[in-house]
């Protein structure tokens, strides 16, 4: 492994500290929610969705504002990419995502898509552009809410090196990770993170979904080895792709965010009944959409949640209160 990479990983707390915004009159931060937006491997090189997605998240940017935008993986599709001068960054993203209010900030985890290349290239991608920002597999960063005391963890998981990769055209659930050793290093980091936070708002984000009512369903690796945290340690929400669609799930207090509509959309529900009872609250995978994606604003108060079509309708807004910190550190 290059040598700054484990530079990256052992200085983690540290880069994550570097994640300040700019104020100004504010008093929220905002970002955008992107999941398998990798366009094709071939001429053009994007999709319809993948275009139209783009002009309207340059739009909301710009409207109601981002500081920022996760980028949850499957970010080229159907191979990664294979080294870090693959004209695909070129092409799927660089030449997609030109409007001003999309100059900020990406924060990127790797896909099982990506995984079936480089993904080290990606991560390296970083020391090219300005906006990519690709650490490490796996990394945190830490935001204070501005004119407020309030703040915001969010930690950016890869579920692929955690549970292993699958197959999307089998919708395959992920059957055992690459390496026992890696995964649990990421796992008992994650524990130690969480255990740590004191957050009002601690988001973790990781390409497979824990909860979903659609093709791939619940991610069984992840009711395993990630649920029981989410809940032990109170964390806010849970942010994904992986599934094709637009989802909300509330379950345990937790709200699960599917944002997996940026290239492709697919209208399967065949695991709604493998969801608990009443806690999925919103679904979306009509393509006459043309995709989509979430916008999040956190304030003192509360996080909001709007889901939004790239045809430009705002479709579900969920809204969730921030962390009661006296009943996390009662029952850790």
């Amino acid at each position: 492994m290059p040598q700054y990479l484990w530079i990256c990983y052992l200085l983690n707390a540290c880069i994550s500290a570097l994640c300040l915004l700019s104020s100004g009159n504010k008093s929220s931060i905002r970002f955008l929610v992107l999941g398998d937006w990798g366009g094709l491997p071939y001429p053009p090189y994007i999709t319809p969705i993948e275009k139209a997605t783009a002009r309207m998240m340059a739009k909301t940017a710009s409207q109601m504002g981002a500081d920022f935008i996760l980028a949850l993986g499957d970010n080229f599709y159907y191979k990664g990419v294979t080294d870090v001068n693959d004209p695909r960054f070129q092409v799927t993203f660089e030449d997609v995502y030109t409007q001003d209010s999309l100059n900020i900030p990406w924060y990127v985890i790797a896909g099982n898509h990506d995984h079936v290349g480089n993904v080290l290239a990606q991560i390296e991608y970083s020391q090219k552009s300005k906006r990519w920002n690709f650490p490490y597999y796996y990394y945190e960063m830490n935001f204070r809410i501005p004119q407020t005391d309030s703040t915001l963890t969010i930690i950016m998981l890869d579920t692929v090196l955690l549970c292993g990769n699958s197959d999307d055209f089998l919708d395959q659930q992920p059957k055992a990770p690459r390496s026992g050793v890696q995964a649990n290093r990421q796992l008992l980091w994650l524990q130690e993170r969480l255990a740590m936070s004191k957050a009002d708002y601690l988001l973790v984000a990781g390409h497979y979904p824990v909860w979903s009512i659609s093709a791939h369903g619940p991610t069984d690796c992840l009711l395993k080895k990630l649920r029981p945290l989410l809940k032990k340690y109170k964390a806010t929400a849970y942010l994904c792709g992986h599934d094709h669609n637009l989802q909300y799930i509330k379950e345990s207090g937790i709200g699960y965010v599917v944002s997996g509509a940026g290239n492709f959309m697919d209208p399967d529900m065949r695991h709604r009944n493998k969801v608990p009872q009443g806690s999925s609250l919103f679904f979306s995978g009509d393509a006459g959409t043309l995709g989509g994606f979430a916008h999040v604003e956190v304030n003192k108060k509360e996080m909001a949640v709007t889901f939004i079509q790239a045809r430009g309708t705002s479709l579900y807004r969920a809204v969730l209160k921030k962390r009661d910190l006296f009943r996390v550190y009662d029952h850790v």
